[in-house]
């Protein structure tokens, strides 16, 4: 039997975690139009807190102080939830490859963020990594159209869901300065209650009208890919291969998302994108392969 080092356990954790992530993408672009954003982000929610409750309960546990302050978890629930909301919402015009593409551009901003909030230095290489990873994204955004990319013309969908991402992007320096101490499970599930209940209280008309009964099924699959898939894969995944990996290699396979979203497009029978689009997917692979080099271990 094939026997892997740690650090090939935590390469493996993170290939599934970047294969789990652009299912998302694909599927969501399925389901985009056939439920409100809001609606099927709230269920999300709503299904993924319980199951993190679990996960907390069995694993870690869970400690009186874990409940203090809980504007904690409210914060990054709720940049969590524009995210996720605003994916939707530009799914409904944009493709699932550009869109992904878009998702490889918010390791430049955590860097952003991960300064001003935590004064977290990005080294020379790490910043290289970074500048041809967001080039190759750019590309595939603007679709290989050097005249759209002069122009800066960008279509409404990867704009809508670059605002989402720019949430997402926050959200990780701000869940590493507000933590106290409390296990990713139970601060994962503290973001996912917070996040439900503010959908709820945002989408509640939303929610009560829409026909649960009548949505296709397409809807329920996708449903349940986010909160079994996404959900528990990212937890686990990242936290494994973090205990494995340095936080540079950790990031590094964001880049990998659009090349497997490419492969979920063909498998659903979407076909390829161009040559000339597959170039700046493969500038994303060049900034994962030099983000893998960033440090040793």
């Amino acid at each position: 039997m094939l026997s892997l080092s740690q650090p090939a356990r935590g390469h493996a954790a993170m290939l599934a975690f970047s294969l789990g992530v652009a299912g998302s993408f694909s599927l969501g672009g399925l389901a985009a139009n056939e439920i409100d954003p809001v609606v099927i982000t709230a269920a999300r929610f709503a299904a993924t807190a319980p199951l993190m409750a679990v996960i907390a309960a069995v694993g870690p546990g869970f400690r009186k102080q874990d409940a203090a302050a809980p504007w904690r978890y409210i914060i990054p629930g709720a940049l969590m939830a524009v995210y996720f909301v605003l994916m939707f919402e530009g799914l409904k015009t944009a493709t699932a490859v550009s869109t992904s593409a878009v998702f490889t551009l918010t390791p430049v901003m955590s860097g952003i963020f991960g300064w001003i909030l935590l004064r977290q230095v990005t080294t020379p290489r790490m910043a290289m990594a970074l500048a041809v990873g967001a080039a190759g994204a750019l590309w595939v955004i603007f679709r290989a159209d050097l005249e759209a990319l002069l122009a800066f013309r960008v279509s409404r969908g990867e704009a809508v869901f670059f605002v989402g991402c720019i949430a997402h992007a926050l959200y990780t320096p701000i869940v590493r300065k507000f933590n106290r101490g409390e296990s990713p499970a139970v601060f994962v599930f503290g973001m996912a209650f917070s996040g439900a209940v503010l959908l709820n209280l945002y989408g509640w008309d939303a929610i009560t009208e829409t026909d649960w009964a009548n949505l296709p099924p397409i809807v329920w699959v996708t449903l349940a890919y986010l909160t079994l898939i996404s959900t528990t894969l990212t937890f686990l995944a990242v936290n494994y291969a973090a205990l494995r990996l340095p936080a540079a290699k950790v990031m590094a396979y964001t880049y990998l998302t659009p090349s497997w979203v490419i492969l979920w497009e063909w498998g659903l029978g979407h076909g390829f994108p161009s040559p000339a689009i597959l170039a700046g997917v493969a500038a994303t692979i060049v900034a994962l392969l030099i983000l893998l080099h960033q440090e040793k271990g």
